[in-house]
């Protein structure tokens, strides 16, 4: 890990050159892993859902994302020949690590995509070299995914469509039909503004930029002159996209976590590549530049590789528990998918614009379709997502935690829990738990109703049958406010999380010195941020929550500040004001001044903004 952390930390990541070297540079560990037919990478003894031998050629088929756009934007690596060794291999029945025949939805379908991109791509490298009888059984191997039953229509589709779109390229019998049939039904995901969902699905994370909008604007390029209709409407739907999607990114070049496939990392940047490779600019090439050299950035100044220098499961340091069951060891390379800048030509402006930071945005941005509030607050340098609404069209681990959390943030990042009895294995940031008295909490998940307005968030939901909460997320500046209306028809015992601030991890500061707490609120003042949450109605004490290590998605140990409360059966009301921000003098003093939340008898709640006085928020309970 050191060596090949040193290696991505010293670059500087500004020229073609630089961003050659890093996909050279990640995939030098890997040539010591390959099995003995070439045709899979051994990665890990880890599983996933899908047997070894798949794990083996997904591991094989990742890094490919990287290495085909290195190759046609002029780059030479002395991996092609295990490649093509691997590929012949793996295409041909009669060989032991052939990759094997499905029939139905598969795995290995994903895979394909990737050397469907390589016929279109980099034909010299990965087709012109094969033997006619090699180059027949990489096409039968191939053509499997026009054959197979699709159950599940979503972002797979395109892989269908890659696939044919790289036979057309090097002139081998293609599907015209099902590319056109799969592609009017992606037209029926699309909901407005730039925005697909993916398939008839609750979900609206990154896999639509690293899928639905990375996909069609491939094709958009490479099909320009087949089909310019779809070309045409491809690329403006990705412009309209991404003057929201811009939000999810902050100064500093982190991204917002959320949602699934987080160990897919820096493909969270690969929208933007897309854009560029594309010919789309929505924005200025210096602002696209530097949002994806600030993001790479970023992300090799993160503890991301094992031991042996390979790409691991997790998000900002090695982690499992945040992973989900198709997460196999090969799986990380899928943020390879960023390196498809590298097939721009070496006199493309792109390499030789000056980065420029992000542009003027908004405070809140509204977005509708994404279910979310994205704010940014005070030019703080982090971006704060609150939510109402999502979750994923299939049951996965902590799906609750990856979805349904009140608010999500760049710098706190989320965490997820280690285990089902208490505070402390729950991890509970950003959420409102609940449990019967007995500490196995219920949290938020699925919405019965949901709103994303101007002003704020509001979510109705049953944790119970027979307990009804109706929630409303104010944003106020590195604020927010949470009201909950409880009806309850028996006791509970109620935790509201703040977010989860990193721990020490050496003797420089007494944990116990940075905590304030005082009878109403209490904070975290940890030197990653300030994390604290203050009571304003309902609530009975405030606590220090210390989580299971490894729950967090950004840093290993964590504080959470929480209040606490004892609910009997009836109707009632909690209000917090919940603050995160970064630790300075300014913000240490801000942290004094919490919203204002004036309460009538009558059920009337209004919230003010202590910076200007101004009513954000209004809200008559006793309709």
């Amino acid at each position: 890990m050191e060596q090949t952390t040193a290696m991505l930390q010293g670059n500087q990541l500004r020229t073609k050159r630089d961003l050659q070297k890093a996909v050279l540079d990640m995939l030098e560990p890997i040539k010591r892993q390959f099995t003995p037919g070439n045709a899979g990478l051994i990665l890990g003894s880890t599983a996933a859902i899908h047997n070894e031998a798949i794990a083996l050629m997904e591991a094989f088929a990742r890094p490919l994302w990287g290495l085909i756009p290195h190759a046609s934007g002029g780059g030479e690596s002395d991996l092609w020949p295990r490649y093509l060794k691997g590929i012949v291999n793996g295409t041909n029945p009669a060989h032991a690590e052939y990759w094997g025949d499905f029939v139905t939805q598969d795995q290995r379908m994903v895979e394909q995509a990737a050397f469907g991109l390589g016929l279109a791509l980099a034909p010299h490298k990965l087709w012109e070299p094969l033997q006619e009888e090699e180059k027949l059984r990489l096409h039968r191997w191939l053509n499997q995914i026009n054959l197979v039953d699709h159950s599940n229509p979503n972002n797979w589709l395109m892989f269908t469509v890659l696939v044919n779109m790289g036979f057309k390229k090097v002139g081998m019998p293609y599907d015209q039909a099902i590319m056109d049939e799969y592609l009017d039904m992606i037209d029926t995901y699309y909901l407005g503004d730039g925005w697909y969902s993916d398939g008839k699905t609750d979900q609206r994370d990154y896999y639509i930029p690293f899928a639905m909008q990375f996909y069609t604007l491939i094709y958009a390029k490479l099909m320009e002159q087949d089909d310019p209709g779809r070309a045409l409407m491809y690329k403006e739907r990705a412009k309209t996209f991404a003057e929201q999607f811009i939000y999810w990114f902050a100064e500093d070049g982190s991204s917002l976590p959320f949602g699934r496939s987080q160990t897919y990392r820096f493909a969270q940047v690969s929208f933007w590549c897309a854009l560029v490779y594309a010919g789309v600019e929505p924005f200025s090439l210096g602002v696209i530049k530097g949002i994806i050299m600030r993001h790479l950035r970023w992300w090799f100044d993160q503890p991301i590789f094992t031991t042996d220098g390979l790409l691991s499961i997790g998000y900002a340091y090695p982690n499992l528990m945040m992973g989900e069951s198709y997460n196999a060891p090969g799986s990380p390379y899928w943020a390879f998918k960023s390196f498809l800048i590298l097939d721009l030509p070496d006199n493309h402006p792109f390499w030789s614009v000056e980065e420029e930071p992000l542009p003027s945005l908004k405070a809140v941005s509204v977005q509708p379709h994404a279910r979310m509030l994205i704010c940014k607050p005070e030019d703080d340098g982090h971006i704060t997502a609150l939510a109402s609404g999502q979750m994923a069209n299939f049951e996965m681990a902590h799906s609750a935690a990856k979805y349904a959390k009140f608010a999500y943030s760049t710098r706190f990042g989320f965490s997820v829990p280690k285990g089902y009895y208490g505070l402390g294995e729950g991890a509970y940031d950003s959420m409102l738990a609940l449990s019967e008295c007995d500490e196995h909490y219920r949290v938020r998940r699925f919405c019965e109703d949901f709103r994303i307005e101007e002003s704020h968030v509001y979510s109705r939901w049953l944790p119970w049958h027979d307990v009804e909460i109706r929630t409303w997320l104010i944003p106020v500046g590195l604020w927010h406010v949470r009201i909950h209306r409880i009806r309850s028809d028996r006791p509970l015992t109620a935790a509201e999380g703040g977010f989860a601030v990193g721990r020490m991890t050496d003797f420089a500061l007494n944990e116990t010195e940075a905590v304030k707490a005082e009878a109403d609120r209490i904070a975290a003042m940890m030197p990653g941020g300030i994390s604290g949450i203050v009571n304003v109605q309902g609530y009975g004490g405030a606590i220090i929550v210390y989580p299971e290590a490894n729950t967090n998605l950004l840093k290993p140990r964590t504080m959470i500040p929480t209040l606490t409360a004892r609910l009997e059966p009836g109707e009632h009301v909690l209000i917090s004001a919940v603050y995160g921000a970064s630790n300075c003098d300014e913000n240490r003093i801000g942290y004094g001044f919490p919203p204002a939340v004036e309460c009538s008898h009558e059920g009337k709640i209004s919230v003010t903004d202590p910076r200007n006085g101004s009513v954000q928020f209004c809200l008559d309970l006793s309709h």
